[in-house]
């Protein structure tokens, strides 16, 4: 539909947009990263604003196909904030262009930032636990819970984001931004992370010890000690290990090796 003199991006447009930003992460370069399908996915709206004009249409080609690295599942938000400038472009010729680009530099990080909280470290994490629980017991739901736990909100965030992103533009950012929402939803994706990783710990790892002690002439297993002072207190022990040797720049498949190796030499000596 057009506005005035102003070109605005259409339900057609919005659609393609929508559809075009799930293949982010199939095309990848080691120096650009995710930028050819960034620039895809921005094509239909580049095509509705500079088809008459092949100078601009090939400017916006080459600004959207700079370094783009991104969360997949947001990477809408800051595609319709994009929109929203182009289409400022397109009608303003005192418009500056090189800000469409400063814009994006300057917005991928802190929108990665939250995603990679948000969908990676937090929505994946409790994908993986509930599933898991469920898959070892032989249960079906549990690859399709994985599938729906994490495709449903993804599907719904690159929705919203793009309508957000673009009815809002860099207004958006701003805004949330000074009212300190970015770090509180940061640091609750974190804490939420976190918990969910110390729940798969104790269900999903299992360490215990067969030894046992003599008490007053009585023989007592090792295990009920551990188990008094703290439930799971040998996985527990074990992560904190395999987090200091990760810290220390230890590589997870060295680490992964001396883990059986280690299993190996206690199931053969009966400590664990």
């Amino acid at each position: 539909m057009t506005t005035n003199s102003k070109k605005e991006m259409s339900k057609k447009e919005f659609r393609q947009v929508f559809t075009r930003s799930m293949t982010l992460d199939s095309g990848w370069d080691y120096e650009r990263q995710q930028h050819m399908n960034f620039c895809y996915m921005m094509i239909p709206v580049l095509k509705r604003l500079y088809k008459d004009d092949k100078e601009k249409m090939s400017a916006a080609l080459k600004r959207h196909l700079e370094f783009m690295a991104c969360t997949p599942h947001l990477v809408t938000l800051l595609g319709g904030i994009m929109t929203a400038m182009e289409e400022e472009n397109a009608a303003d010729e005192n418009f500056d262009e090189s800000s469409i680009s400063a814009v994006k530099t300057s917005l991928m990080g802190p929108i990665a930032g939250i995603g990679d909280s948000l969908i990676w470290g937090t929505l994946l994490t409790i994908a993986v636990g509930i599933s898991t629980s469920l898959a070892s017991k032989g249960s079906i739901m549990g690859p399709i819970l994985f599938v729906l736990i994490i495709n449903v909100p993804g599907f719904l965030l690159r929705y919203y984001c793009l309508k957000v992103g673009y009815s809002s533009g860099t207004k958006f950012f701003a805004t949330v931004n000074q009212s300190g929402l970015i770090n509180r939803i940061t640091k609750v994706a974190c804490v939420l992370g976190l918990l969910v990783v110390g729940s798969m710990i104790a269900q999903q790892v299992s360490i215990t010890t067969p030894l046992m002690i003599n008490v007053s002439g009585m023989e007592t297993p090792v295990q009920d000690y551990f188990d008094q002072i703290m439930p799971c207190f040998l996985p527990a022990c074990a992560f904190g290990l395999m987090y200091w040797l990760l810290s220390k720049k230890v590589k997870s498949t060295t680490i992964l090796i001396c883990l059986v190796v280690f299993g190996c030499l206690t199931a053969a000596l009966g400590i664990l």
